[in-house]
């Protein structure tokens, strides 16, 4: 499986756990806002905005924070300004680390960016430093229990997506960044449930960790996602199964 998909799975697994602790909201508020950020508040032409309000509106969020999160992404709140800001790093071990963010206040964020790199084994680079080594693409991920593989080729191999793979609890799906929204809709069609889309940026290799040096690590990453800020988090990650399976035992 690539690393990738690893971490795929990993962001996955970490999404169910956010769900039971209560922290769905704070996700779907991201989605809207960035959804918001990228395509502008007009539904018709904002496919994925459409998608983002379906999810937060089945997971029963009140109107008002619905449209308090477009207005923000779209920049239509009086007297605040959003600026997207891609962030560059390394983790232990040498990991690449991108970080797309969303903030009203870039010298508060990088500090806090910066903060976590520095507490968690790593360190912030310059504009540049790491981004070589990714590539933008779009990542939709789909339970295996949702679909069959032949199933599943058929309806996005139709619809533009570039590659499936099978990981052990996931299919991910690889399309251009700007079909991701299209080649969702089309499973959503068909009935099969998407588990996460984004148009993220995908490593070219990666670093395979174990240990401390994976521990420190997934803290790295999962304190990144926690920021209120950050809208995405990819790294050139990979971990064994086995290490994976012992450090979500611990």
């Amino acid at each position: 499986m690539s690393g990738h998909s690893k971490w795929s799975t990993i962001k996955h697994k970490k999404a169910l756990k956010d769900a039971r602790r209560g922290k769905v909201f704070t996700k779907l508020i991201k989605d809207l806002t960035i959804a918001a950020r990228v395509g502008g508040s007009d539904l018709s032409a904002n496919p994925r905005l459409r998608t983002a309000i379906a999810a937060a509106k089945a997971a029963s969020m009140p109107n008002d924070t619905i449209d308090r999160a477009i207005k923000k992404g779209a920049g239509e709140l009086a007297g605040v300004t959003y600026e997207e800001i891609l962030y560059e790093g390394r983790g232990p071990g040498g990991v690449a680390i991108m970080v797309q963010v969303l903030t009203d206040n870039k010298n508060r964020t990088v500090s806090e960016i910066r903060h976590f790199f520095t507490k968690h084994g790593g360190n912030l680079g310059t504009p540049n430093s790491v981004a070589y080594m990714f590539t933008k693409k779009g990542i939709i991920t789909v339970d295996k229990a949702q679909a069959d593989e032949d199933r599943l080729m058929e309806v996005v191999l139709d619809a533009g997506a570039e590659d499936v793979t099978a990981g052990d609890e996931l299919f991910e799906v690889v399309t251009p960044p700007e079909d991701v929204d299209v080649v969702r809709e089309a499973l959503e069609k068909v009935g099969i449930t998407v588990a996460s889309a984004e148009a993220t940026m995908v490593p070219q290799n990666t670093v395979t960790l174990s240990g401390k040096e994976a521990e420190q690590t997934l803290k790295l990453l999962d304190a990144l996602q926690e920021h209120d800020d950050v809208q995405s988090v990819s790294a050139n990650l990979d971990i064994a199964q086995e290490e994976m399976e012992r450090l979500s035992a611990a």
